[in-house]
């Protein structure tokens, strides 16, 4: 069975960010995930995780304005000091919470860039990232996106993704897998993991349609658990999704799911 981390950026919704800790713990997750950490102090997060004994799985480097839609910098020529100062504001961050990897988002390409200077600019900017990181044993992830939910987004495929990592030649640079936004992309969700396997580090999860909780569209989740256990992926599955219902509400699934391995 993987083991699961909350989102608390989709989850638990309803309470105050620094209230969903304990939200987390009460419904059993040893894991959380966050988009970002930035609106507090180091030392107010590093002090829930540690009252409810949670490992923080993951965070995203500084993104731009998030609250007027921009959803990352890191292919922006015109935005490159400003990225690199967000690598060293993350690593601060990470280095205060203990979280062992971190997500650069590629961000939409901008208007009158063309691919090829987004793609430069892409990549040397992830070598810098990695390179900083590395010092401090952190893992740097990227992540292909759908385009439908965000147009204009630079990077959309797990292959795309594949040849920049390549590209780059940095030892600390892996892929965040997502179901929800593979499936939307490219489908073939099964054999995509299979293949890439070992460039994945970290994975996230909600149903299709909807960007729901596992069991409320397409994607047969079941077998997707079965598969991440044979071929022995170790690490956290964020549980990314926007609950139908109230979130307590939504965990139905996961019960199920550890029932059923109990039961083998």
């Amino acid at each position: 069975m993987p083991k699961f981390a909350a989102n608390l950026s989709l989850l638990f919704t309803e309470l105050d960010f620094l209230d969903r800790f304990a939200a987390a713990r009460a419904a059993g997750f040893d894991a959380v995930e966050f988009l970002f950490p930035y609106a507090f102090e180091p030392r107010q997060i590093a002090a829930r995780l540690q009252r409810y004994g949670l490992e923080l799985a993951l965070f995203n480097f500084p993104s731009g304005d998030w609250a007027a839609g921009e959803r990352g910098i890191a292919c922006d020529p015109r935005r490159v000091d400003e990225f690199r100062e967000g690598v060293q504001l993350a690593i601060d961050y990470a280095l205060e919470l203990g979280v062992p990897r971190l997500h650069c988002l590629a961000g939409r390409r901008p208007p009158r860039v063309g691919v090829e200077r987004a793609h430069a600019t892409y990549v040397d900017n992830l070598r810098h990232a990695a390179g900083e990181c590395r010092a401090h044993g952190l893992a740097v992830l990227i992540e292909p996106i759908n385009d439908r939910d965000i147009p204009g987004y630079f990077l959309t495929g797990t292959r795309q993704a594949a040849a920049i990592i390549d590209e780059c030649g940095a030892d600390n640079l892996f892929l965040q897998y997502d179901i929800y936004h593979m499936q939307r992309m490219e489908g073939e969700l099964a054999g995509t993991i299979h293949q890439y396997l070992p460039l994945i580090r970290h994975i996230q999860l909600a149903d299709v349609p909807g960007r729901h909780q596992p069991g409320t569209g397409e994607i047969n989740f079941p077998y997707l658990f079965r598969l991440l256990d044979e071929l022995g992926y170790g690490g956290w599955v964020g549980c990314e999704y926007v609950p139908q219902g109230a979130t307590v509400d939504s965990f139905a699934w996961l019960k199920k799911a550890q029932e059923a391995m109990h039961g083998a």
